[in-house]
């Protein structure tokens, strides 16, 4: 279902030449559908304020805490580092859950995001009302960027995320529906997550040199079932795309695999199912694997880049000058 977003009040009157910075006065409402459902976004800039200097927007999609301010604060940083505060408009959507496990407080008629088993990575339906999926929410934030009566000089759009918002990015590179409708470039970056979406029942040996059918199929029954695999798609955003839709859309987006030299270690709320466990042994190790994977199977042309000295850390990954010139590269 396609819906609309509005944007209300900017909180703190930014105006459109002055970055926003600080978390708590960086919020907007997105409406959804016709309401009565909204998400919040927090923003440099207000969405729908006209405004000719932004060049560039750097979407940074927050971890299994969806802590939003805190990876807006991190997108921020390396925005600043690299000088490009002035010209970047930087968004951090808040996926929120009040589901299941998740215990967000959400405001009136804010959106629960499903947050049972890996749902709002995947593009699962939203709790609050089966109309909407969590992809919906940055597609029309997409949308909503490419509009030139609001961002006219607009020249590259980056979607990004760590560890759970890596899985986030890694499902939605591969599905989402406006990627080739925008008029602007898109590329993505999947920074250490935990899982990856695999194409057919095949898995990496141990030293990823190869990759065979998956040994221990018969013990680990979920190991090619979305999100770890393409089978068993029967809700969500993906549920109505084919197989073969998927790969095609995969192998022809800019993807980069960002990924941290020194995240080897089983913390962060890594994944050890056997479904995880069949992709590598580490985050490095399955990033490695994927890489090789998707570009040897379905003939993509996407990066890797392992980033010196950082484990499972968003602030250290995103802020290292490897990261800096991959999104904020230098005209």
């Amino acid at each position: 279902m396609k819906f609309v977003i509005t944007l209300l009040v900017f909180a703190g009157g930014a105006l459109a030449a002055t970055p926003c910075t600080k978390a708590a006065n960086c919020t907007d409402w997105v409406t959804l559908g016709s309401g009565p459902w909204r998400g919040m976004v927090y923003a440099t800039y207000p969405l729908s304020t006209p405004n000719p200097q932004i060049t560039r927007a750097f979407i940074m999609v927050h971890g299994t805490n969806r802590d939003a301010d805190n990876y807006f604060r991190t997108a921020i940083a390396a925005a600043f580092l690299a000088e490009a505060l002035e010209n970047t408009i930087v968004i951090a959507p808040r996926i929120a859950s009040a589901a299941g496990s998740c215990h967000d407080t959400l405001a009136d008629h804010e959106v629960s995001w499903s947050c049972s088993g890996d749902s709002w990575r995947s593009g699962g339906t939203s709790a609050s009302t089966d109309k909407l999926t969590s992809f919906d929410f940055v597609d029309e934030l997409l949308l909503k960027l490419a509009k030139k009566d609001a961002f006219p000089n607009l020249k590259a759009i980056i979607v990004a995320g760590h560890s759970a918002g890596g899985q986030y990015v890694n499902r939605y590179s591969m599905a989402n529906q406006v990627h080739e409708t925008l008029g602007v470039p898109v590329s993505y970056v999947v920074s250490n997550p935990s899982s990856y979406a695999y194409l057919d029942a095949t898995r990496p040996n141990a030293d990823a040199t190869a990759f065979t059918a998956f040994a221990g199929a018969d013990k680990c029954a979920n190991f090619d079932r979305w999100p770890y695999g393409l089978e068993h798609r029967t809700g969500g955003y993906t549920a109505k795309q084919s197989d073969e839709q998927l790969k095609k859309q995969l192998a022809s987006r800019p993807v980069t695999y960002l990924l941290g030299e020194i995240d080897i270690l089983p913390l962060g709320g890594f994944d050890s199912s056997c479904s995880a466990m069949a992709q590598g042994s580490t985050r490095l190790a399955r990033g490695e694997a994927f890489a090789k994977y998707v570009n040897q199977k379905i003939g993509a042309s996407h990066n890797q880049i392992v980033v010196p000295l950082c484990g499972h850390n968003a602030r250290c990954m995103f802020t290292s000058d490897t990261a800096l010139n991959l999104v904020f590269p230098k005209q």
